[in-house]
């Protein structure tokens, strides 16, 4: 199928993950803890060297129902591979859930080391959350006007009230990973990729035939460029406002 060999990452790591899930859910509670105790990115695992732990973490769905954690990286996740490829769409995912961990368990180590009280060394720090809420607020960040304007403010809202209502380790690495998100749509990495998107678009609606045929319009009236004319970046189909990025 077309859409398996565009979406290798994602295909790949949803698998991981219902593989994670069915072992876990044939194990006694016991064996479950234990498995997520030994596979948290914690502040003593990271200082004992299990790095490791970083991306072992990101293989348990926790907090949430576990279809519901699945089908969500199902869909974010192969939405952002789908619009800038593997390596972009799993990078962002996995840049959010890395850097997200060691933001967060760092904070908790520095609070340890001043013997502030709440500092945890070996809490429970396992899910796909933080790569999935940099993913997703990336996708908005580079997305159209309506995702930029009400989107993207509306999950920045969700998740900062979660964090003051709750107080969790969790909901501060989803405010750390959110404005990840976000600053990785601002790197020329991404933008390029996100401007292809209406280029790849206009190619696809020329009309076969020869070299010079005169390019027909497309469907809503607008004229579509000839190749040539998109590499001189002479994208008249998008507004002032949303040159820089891709239709959400």
């Amino acid at each position: 199928m077309n859409w398996l060999r565009r979406l290798p990452a994602t295909t790949v790591y949803v698998g991981l993950l219902l593989a994670t899930a069915g072992w876990m859910a044939s194990q006694s509670g016991r064996e479950q803890a234990r498995f997520i105790r030994h596979n948290s990115s914690n502040v003593h695992h990271l200082e004992v060297g299990k790095w490791w732990t970083l991306l072992t973490s990101g293989l348990v769905v926790d907090g949430v129902p576990v279809l519901l954690g699945i089908a969500a990286v199902a869909g974010v996740l192969g939405l952002a591979e789908w619009r800038w490829g593997t390596l972009r769409g799993f990078g962002v995912f996995l840049f959010g859930h890395v850097v997200a961990t060691l933001l967060t368990e760092g904070a908790m180590g520095l609070m340890k080391l001043a013997h502030l009280p709440g500092a945890l060394s070996r809490a429970r720090d396992v899910g796909i959350s933080y790569g999935l809420v940099a993913t997703a607020a990336c996708l908005l960040a580079l997305g159209g006007r309506r995702a930029r304007c009400y989107g993207l403010p509306a999950l920045t809202l969700l998740l900062t009230v979660a964090w003051i209502v709750d107080q969790e380790l969790a909901d501060a690495g989803h405010v750390v990973a959110l404005g990840l998100g976000v600053l990785g749509a601002r790197s020329p990495w991404l933008r390029s990729a996100a401007r292809r998107l209406p280029a790849r678009r206009l190619v696809r609606a020329r009309p076969s035939g020869a070299r010079g045929a005169t390019p027909r319009s497309l469907g809503d009236g607008t004229p579509a460029l000839r190749p040539e004319a998109l590499g001189r970046g002479e994208d008249t189909c998008c507004t002032s406002s949303d040159s820089s990025a891709s239709a959400w």
